[in-house]
């Protein structure tokens, strides 16, 4: 069983009324956010590890290079302050995949393509496995901002972007399954998610790259669509975190520093 107890209640009952996106005509933006504050020291930092002589306007090659650099510096935790900004994330050099997400995100602003976050509200039984013995207090619905990138005239979603230059390369056999050492953040990667059930169109007319695995699709996890928004502060400013402020207060400290690799027993 899941627990309802630590979801806010401001927004719970909106959460689950949910059935159809309430927003999905937005243009994405490059502009610096309370948490994709990209003109940060440390983002501009990251971003210079990312770039290489010679090869300006490579931007999708400049985001597998931080995609991988992120990976190697900020170590996967189970945090849950999902607002915390991309330069505290990589201070800190730990952080949750919604937190590793937004560093990408971040880096991708940086260099002038337009992000958005397509918000999802996920079964908290998709953590399970992480949690084997703690299900009990595992939230039922999990508030997830899932980035999308506008490169060359389409809207790629975090898997398809850094899958896109090797599609036959990419390990896309394997489904994820949010056990063992692998997290959601070294599995888009390879290609190896996708919330929907088949390529297609967005809801807004835009047309949206997606991997073309069908073993890959995690489309059954999905309670509702929460709409797109032009930052994940706004969907966050909108549908509120998945845990309550006590419940982030109590356990953030402690999540914060326990690595994902490692599961409860």
């Amino acid at each position: 069983m899941t627990s309802r107890a630590l979801t806010p209640w401001s927004s719970r009952a909106g959460r689950t009324s949910f059935t159809t996106p309430v927003q999905d005509d937005c243009p994405g933006s490059t502009g610096a956010t309370r948490i994709l504050d990209h003109t940060s020291a440390e983002v501009q930092s990251l971003l210079r590890g990312c770039r290489r002589p010679g090869a300006q306007g490579d931007v999708t090659g400049v985001l597998l290079r931080a995609h991988g650099l992120i990976a190697e510096r900020v170590r996967p935790v189970y945090a849950v302050e999902d607002t915390q900004s991309v330069s505290r994330t990589l201070r800190r050099g730990r952080g949750s995949c919604s937190q590793r997400l937004a560093v990408l995100e971040a880096v991708a602003r940086a260099v002038g393509v337009p992000t958005r976050s397509r918000g999802l509200l996920l079964d908290g039984r998709f953590w399970y496995p992480r949690f084997p013995g703690l299900r009990a207090v595992v939230p039922d619905q999990v508030v997830l901002a899932w980035p999308e990138f506008h490169v060359d005239g389409t809207w790629l979603d975090s898997s398809a972007l850094l899958a896109a230059p090797d599609l036959s390369g990419a390990d896309h056999g394997v489904q994820f399954t949010n056990a063992g050492e692998e997290t959601l953040f070294e599995a888009v990667g390879r290609g190896a998610v996708r919330w929907d059930e088949a390529p297609g169109s967005t809801d807004d007319g835009h047309e949206q790259a997606q991997v073309g695995c069908d073993t890959c699709s995690l489309s059954g996890w999905v309670l509702a669509e929460l709409g797109r928004y032009d930052s994940r502060d706004e969907l966050f400013a909108a549908h509120g975190q998945t845990l309550c402020w006590p419940a982030r207060t109590a356990a953030g400290p402690v999540l914060s520093r326990w690595s994902a690799g490692a599961a409860a027993s």
